[in-house]
């Protein structure tokens, strides 16, 4: 009798313990479901009116002047970018261009820096700013990287999912930049799958190519990238990329099908007059003291009859752009206008933010105290978006220190220039740079910093200050190269993957 009571209080128990794990595991589930965030659903895709943060109605003109616009969930994409939305240029034209097409556009990534002004402006792109790691996890120290990296992963994994899942509405498309591409991927591919949102994937580059350049392409992290990379890229409905040699790439080795959206310049960067040049360059800090022997040569005032030549040179001061390039050029061709006075001078203006500046700044610095660069200056400047297309059309040179990782990528930097009308010269040694630079009709290619200085001393040398000699030839290339424009390329590519154009 004592055994069966036993037997029975045990059976008791445990139907209990199983009852409660069962009754837990069905309210997580529920909670789960209730809290899942809500989905596209294309049957309820009717006609609404926008609303801002006050729950007041923007009235937005349509293209035919009608008012108010109504926009469909259909019509609404969410374009992401695991970094700075300011630094992330053709992200932002993405959604300029959905928005002129009348879709609404939520722009979701870091907001660092200042954005395009048309994106601050419009009704139909609002900002999703995503929470920063904490300091201590964006060290870019190689031995703690191991360490770090995972951590910060979980820690965009968890701001991306509640800015894709909840603090954007259901959306018919989302467009994400890849690189970065962790946790990128694997988030957009979870949420995609969750909320019934086709996931679109913008090749940058490879993400795994540019950890190659920090741990070496045979670290196991690189490996494992490399495989996630191709494993994620299967879960898109849709591949662009930014070169026909990228998307050969895709098709080839991940086994997807891509369409080449060439990058092209937004209006904002153009070709200037010189009394806007002259303006411009008289106002610029960085360029102030200099401006009257940039604008008038061979003017009798100035302090010395030597010309002077403006280049500009945007970088992210990062191991995929090798300032070392140009700043050996610079010595060098130093050292050959000390003994050739009819080479001007050289301003050299440096755009840009990145991990390796204080560095190089440094090594500038001891050059200069050494009297290496005696017919040098090298200046460095932080701008806004309008004066930074100035001052690329302010400028005689361009010079682009991208050296691809992937080799089948390119720097928006160079098409960004051809809008302003200014001649390139840059890092040619990779796969896909013809597609962007045609040698010695708009540009030339360089492949050592020795190389670099013989193409400065021969395009200033041989210019006689009218536009005349190669260089003359390569500004009349990148003029013609100017009249190409994003809108168009957009169109021809996105509008019709995004329905707003139907052939």
């Amino acid at each position: 009798m004592f055994e069966d009571l036993v037997s029975t209080e045990k059976f008791s128990n445990g139907f209990s313990l199983i009852l409660s794990v069962i009754l837990a595991l069905s309210t997580f589930f529920t909670i789960l479901l209730v809290t899942l965030p809500s989905q596209y659903d294309p049957y309820q895709d009717k006609p609404q009116k926008l609303i801002d943060e006050e729950g007041k109605e923007i009235k937005v003109k349509t293209k035919d002047g009608k008012e108010p616009l109504r926009w469909r969930q259909g019509r609404t994409v969410q374009v992401v970018v695991l970094g700075d939305i300011g630094r992330s240029p053709r992200m932002q034209y993405h959604a300029l261009s959905i928005a002129k097409h009348g879709g609404r556009v939520f722009l979701i990534g870091y907001q660092e820096s200042e954005l395009h002004p048309d994106i601050v402006s419009n009704p139909l792109i609002k900002i999703i700013p995503l929470v920063p790691a904490p300091g201590f996890l964006r060290s870019s120290s190689k031995l703690l990287f191991p360490i770090l990296a995972p951590l910060k992963a979980i820690w965009q994994a968890r701001s991306l999912y509640r800015a894709l899942g909840y603090r954007s509405e259901p959306a018919r498309w989302m467009l994400v930049q890849n690189p970065p591409s962790i946790p990128t991927l694997a988030i957009a591919s979870l949420m995609c799958f969750l909320r019934n949102t086709d996931l679109i994937i913008d090749w940058h580059n490879f993400g795994y190519s540019i950890l190659a350049l920090k741990l070496g392409a045979n670290h196991p992290l690189v490996k494992i990238s490399a495989l996630y990379e191709r494993i994620f890229a299967k879960t898109a409905a849709h591949h662009i990329t930014v070169t026909h040699a990228m998307a050969r790439v895709l098709k080839d080795d991940y086994g997807v099908p891509a369409q080449a959206l060439h990058d092209r310049p937004a209006s904002i960067f153009r070709p200037i007059s010189p009394l806007e040049r002259t303006q411009f360059l008289t106002r610029l800090p960085e360029t102030a003291q200099y401006a009257q022997d940039l604008s008038h040569p061979s003017s009798k005032s100035s302090s010395k009859n030597t010309p002077w030549k403006l280049i500009v040179s945007p970088t992210s001061w990062t191991a995929d752009e090798d300032f070392s390039l140009l700043l050996d050029a610079l010595v060098s061709y130093s050292a050959a206008a000390t003994s050739r006075t009819h080479l001007p001078n050289i301003l050299a203006i440096i755009t840009g933010k990145g991990p390796l500046k204080s560095h190089y700044l440094a090594k500038v610095k001891e050059l200069n105290q050494q009297k290496k660069l005696l017919n040098v200056i090298v200046a460095t400047a932080w701008l806004t978006p309008q004066d930074y297309a100035l001052l690329l059309a302010s400028a005689d040179l361009g010079v682009s220190l991208h050296t691809s990782s992937s080799g089948v990528d390119l720097p928006m930097k160079v098409v960004d220039m051809f809008g302003a009308g200014l001649p390139v010269v840059g890092w040619g040694k990779f796969e896909a740079w013809p597609e962007l630079v045609k040698e010695d009709v708009n540009g030339k290619g360089f492949e050592s910093s020795e190389q670099l200085s013989e193409q400065l001393i021969r395009l200033f040398g041989k210019d006689d200050g009218e536009g005349g000699g190669l260089l003359g030839e390569l500004k009349k290339g990148a003029l013609e190269e100017s009249g190409f424009r994003w809108d168009d390329e957009w169109d021809r590519v996105g509008g019709r993957l995004f329905k707003f154009i139907h052939v």
